[in-house]
């Protein structure tokens, strides 16, 4: 039916004179232009449609590799300032060393006690090192513990807090350098804190206080005088007051160990 109307449209317009068949067309023509503006419009829309989803998988495609340089560069940010760290750490310690009247080996702490493993550690350091047993093990913080066994090129370092690294320190007044009193290093007994060990056996009368540093007395044999243990945190009575007791907070966080010094003798 369509096409019928068409065709005879089309014998319609050829049968007419010329001048009215151009005004038809004119006429037809003006009719059809919006149309055809219109189908324009829609094909440049698509163009402009393609042109738009065509660079989203791309840009999807920039913000992904966006993703991975940015997390290189973190990466590369927390390697560098882990680097900074270290090198800050042994410019301190080589510093310390320097200025302390003792002979000092350097070692790497590279084990760790799995079934005690808080209270001992391995060292890199040995027999070839010229390392012996009962030698002094710390930081430019202060006291570590003292080497228990040794091997070739490795040492067992048993830690200041373990039962079998007890040993006499003195208490000091912080304004005029004077000893307070003496006592026994001991596990701590009242707390779980892996970084709290007891001063125990102080004589009753003594001027214990928080904040008093703690320090190697010398008394025993093992330990030099003088070295960093730790602060006395809080103080109590023992005994019906006849001794008094200290928690001591150590210096060196026994956690955290990466280089230690071996006290050469």
């Amino acid at each position: 039916m369509t096409v019928g109307l068409v065709l005879l449209l089309v014998l319609v317009v050829l049968n007419l004179p010329e001048q009215t068949a151009g005004k038809l067309k004119l006429a037809l023509g003006g009719l059809f232009l919006p149309l055809f503006a219109l189908a324009g419009s829609a094909q440049n829309l698509a163009e402009q449609t393609g042109n738009t989803l065509a660079p989203r998988s791309a840009l999807l495609q920039q913000i992904d590799e966006l993703r991975k340089e940015n997390q290189r560069l973190h990466e590369q940010l927390a390697q560098a300032q882990e680097a900074s760290r270290e090198n800050a750490q042994l410019r301190r310690a080589l510093g310390w060393q320097q200025r302390v009247p003792w002979s000092l080996k350097p070692s790497r702490v590279v084990g760790q006690d799995p079934a005690n493993w808080w209270r001992t550690i391995m060292i890199d350091v040995g027999l070839r090192d010229k390392i012996r047993p009962n030698m002094t093990v710390l930081t430019s913080e202060g006291l570590v513990g003292r080497v228990t066994d040794v091997g070739f090129d490795r040492s067992r370092v048993v830690l200041v807090g373990d039962p079998n690294c007890r040993f006499s320190a003195q208490v000091q007044e912080p304004r005029d350098q004077s000893v307070v009193a003496k006592g026994i290093i001991s596990p701590s007994a009242s707390s779980l804190d892996r970084l709290l060990v007891d001063l125990v056996y102080v004589p009753g009368g003594s001027l214990l206080k928080p904040g008093q540093p703690v320090l190697t007395s010398g008394d025993g044999g093992i330990f030099q005088k003088g070295i960093t243990v730790g602060q006395i945190v809080d103080v109590r009575t023992n005994d019906h007051g006849l001794n008094l007791e200290a928690r001591v907070k150590l210096a060196v966080n026994l956690n955290r160990l990466e280089q230690v010094w071996v006290m050469l003798q």
